[in-house]
């Protein structure tokens, strides 16, 4: 049972990881495009190491060792697998600052997107908050984050200074990607002269960017460094590989965006309530991620069989 729970836990990690990189695998398609061989060949090749190892094996690391330093960077490698009391007594008690940050930070996240982003509508809620109300997302969330310091500020003051710090995280991040969206149209415009070793450099920054979310989202599956590293290194391969063969696929895919997006709203939550002590089972995270994944999927293909047959469609809504 604890095998089949860990194997449930990285593929929920793998979908995950691949479904909150689509993004990214559409900026490094559209990027390599403007770029020589060699240096196609050279990023997605051995770029792929730096962005399994280095991103997404370190950056996890780092937030568990500077959420517990006194572990050390070993001892936060191997916290989860440990069966020292001492050990175990620091994890439960810096959690809370760890799961509120990320949750905060996937919830910010979610509601950007929903009132500002540009997106295909899945929905009618969305096109009317995103054209009717995208003013109200800076209201929302200031509102969101000075409830939720009220009400842990006293009891649980690691939750209220994780909710800040992942606000703090979140401002940070999205000045970074509003910045590197900038880049990718001067670069896939031709405006810009960069050499191919500077546009690699910008990839890798982006994908470190973009590779956040997927990190912090990772907590709400498990605490366990090594098994985040295995779910995002197999997702970050897959990504990769959708870069070089199926980014126009994907591409067609036009809800593919909304699974990520509600996937991330949904981790979210769950990280916050856990940082408030409500339990939550531990496949929950997993399949609730492979639901909305599913569904969105469902609805583009869908979407891409009413446009195929679109005279088919209306006989259809006719009778």
């Amino acid at each position: 049972m604890e095998i089949a729970q860990t194997l449930f836990i990285i593929f929920g990690l793998v979908v995950f990881e691949v479904i909150s990189s689509i993004d990214n695998a559409v900026v490094n398609a559209d990027v390599l495009a403007t770029m020589g061989a060699k240096a196609r060949r050279w990023f997605l090749l051995y770029g792929i190491f730096f962005a399994v190892f280095v991103v997404r094996g370190l950056m996890p690391l780092l937030i568990v060792f500077f959420s517990s330093p006194e572990l050390g960077l070993w001892g936060a490698l191997t916290a989860t697998f440990s069966s020292d009391p001492d050990v175990i007594k620091i994890i439960e008690e810096t959690k809370p600052i760890l799961l509120a940050g990320g949750g905060v930070y996937l919830i910010y996240l979610f509601f950007h997107w929903l009132f500002i982003e540009k997106k295909e509508y899945a929905f009618f809620l969305e096109s009317f908050i995103h054209k009717k109300l995208s003013f109200w997302f800076y209201a929302f969330i200031a509102v969101f984050l000075t409830t939720m310091t009220w009400m842990t500020v006293g009891e649980s003051p690691l939750v209220a200074l994780g909710a800040v710090i992942g606000s703090t995280a979140f401002f940070i991040t999205n000045g970074f990607k509003q910045n590197a969206e900038e880049k990718e149209k001067e670069l896939v415009s031709g405006s810009t002269h960069l050499s191919d070793t500077s546009k690699i450099i910008y990839l890798e920054v982006i994908d470190t960017t973009f590779s956040i979310d997927g990190v912090l989202g990772a907590f709400a599956f498990t605490l366990s460094i090594p098994l985040i590293l295995i779910g995002n290194g197999i997702g970050a391969i897959v990504v990769r590989y959708v870069t070089i063969k199926g980014v126009n696929i994907v591409r067609k895919y036009r809800y593919l965006k909304n699974g990520a997006m509600y996937s991330i709203c949904m981790l979210g939550f769950i990280m916050t309530a856990e940082a408030l002590g409500i339990h939550v089972v531990s496949w929950f995270p997993p399949i609730t991620t492979v639901l909305l994944v599913t569904l969105f999927f469902w609805l583009s293909k869908r979407e891409m069989a009413v446009e195929s047959h679109p005279h088919k469609d209306h006989l259809h809504h006719t009778t």
